[in-house]
């Protein structure tokens, strides 16, 4: 607060005070006041109302230039109240007991939102869970059948599988720190468990995979790299190019400080418009639009869950050429080859 400010802020209290102490001057001369008399209580009238506006300025600097810099420093800005002392002036009691009233309300909203959205995905997991028990008993009556009817029926229902998978994960993605372990994990074990789950679309498709370096260990959660994995072989045979036999390499490179794992298929790739955008939640693009339906939001799980993990994730792509994904996990104090 400066003290411009609070001169602007209390022009209309300096005139009032002008004018009553010219009045009161006029006044004291009127009834033959001696002059001395007059100036002297004229200038301890001033004296008086100076010193009143300093310690009141000074008072309010505090508390205001307390408050802001505190509100810079915070990241969840209504909790300033708590960290401010109330003010023993009026307007300041009132902005102190309006921001904590405010804070206590919203914090209640807050906790209600929470309850609700914790209910609600607890539910969607339950109900993802409850999914996956007919649609794995229809997979194993599929298996046996080799009938084109059969095949086209299993393909709908992977497809189905993939789609309650992704909900789970996407329900889970905003609090994945609450349900990751971390730990050393292969990559090639982790490559291959899910290649056995896509093996049926990839040799149906005549996938070629090539693997190459995967025998390097990562620290990392398990389960959410496989679901990493499945989402880029998911998008590699369903942009597969049909000009050319579709061939996926997956190699790691073992560097000093971090390990990156290259994930690259020869596929249709992606438009260069569409590359800045494509981990944006529920984006598209020409290819969800033009080449296979496409939901947005599984690069967009993928990216959160790197983040969350500690993982960074790049992409590059040429139209009609190739697309590489490329993920570091970086070495710490705990990592052992």
């Amino acid at each position: 607060m400066k003290i411009s400010d609070f001169i602007k802020d209390r022009v209309h209290t300096y005139l009032a005070a002008l004018i009553c102490l010219s009045m009161s001057a006029v006044f004291l001369r009127a009834f033959k006041a001696p002059l001395t008399m007059s100036l002297i209580l004229v200038t301890i009238g001033v004296i008086t109302f100076l010193f009143s506006e300093l310690w009141d300025f000074y008072r309010k600097k505090n508390f205001y230039n307390t408050l802001t810099s505190q509100l810079d420093m915070l990241d969840r800005k209504y909790l300033i109240s708590e960290l401010i002392e109330r003010p023993d002036f009026y307007e300041g009691g009132l902005i102190y007991d309006t921001l904590y009233e405010t804070n206590k309300s919203m914090c209640d909203r807050i906790y209600q939102h929470n309850k609700k959205s914790k209910e609600l995905r607890e539910y969607i997991e339950m109900w993802v869970h409850e999914v996956k028990l007919p649609v794995a008993s229809l997979q194993l009556m599929m298996h046996n059948h080799h009938d084109e009817l059969s095949i086209k029926a299993a393909e709908q229902i992977r497809r189905i599988d993939s789609y309650t998978d992704q909900v789970l994960y996407y329900a889970r993605s905003e609090y994945a720190e609450k349900d990751y372990l971390i730990n050393e994990v292969s990559l090639n074990r982790a490559f291959a468990n899910t290649a056995v789950k896509y093996r049926e679309d990839i040799l149906q498709n005549d996938i070629e995979l090539e693997t190459d370096g995967l025998d390097v260990n990562v620290m990392t959660d398990s389960k959410w790299l496989e679901y990493i994995f499945s989402q880029f072989l998911a998008n590699s045979i369903k942009y597969r190019s049909s000009e050319r036999q579709s061939i996926i390499n997956i190699s790691a490179e073992n560097r000093e400080k971090s390990i990156l794992l290259i994930f690259r298929d020869n596929g249709i790739g992606i438009p260069q418009k569409d590359q800045p955008h494509i981990f944006d939640k529920t984006f598209t693009g020409e290819n969800g639009r033009v080449h296979a339906k496409s939901t947005g939001m599984g690069l967009y799980i993928v990216k959160n869950l790197c983040e969350k993990l500690g993982h960074s994730i790049e992409v590059s792509s040429e139209k009609n050429k190739y697309t590489e994904f490329r993920i570091t996990f970086p070495k710490n104090d705990f990592y052992r080859m």
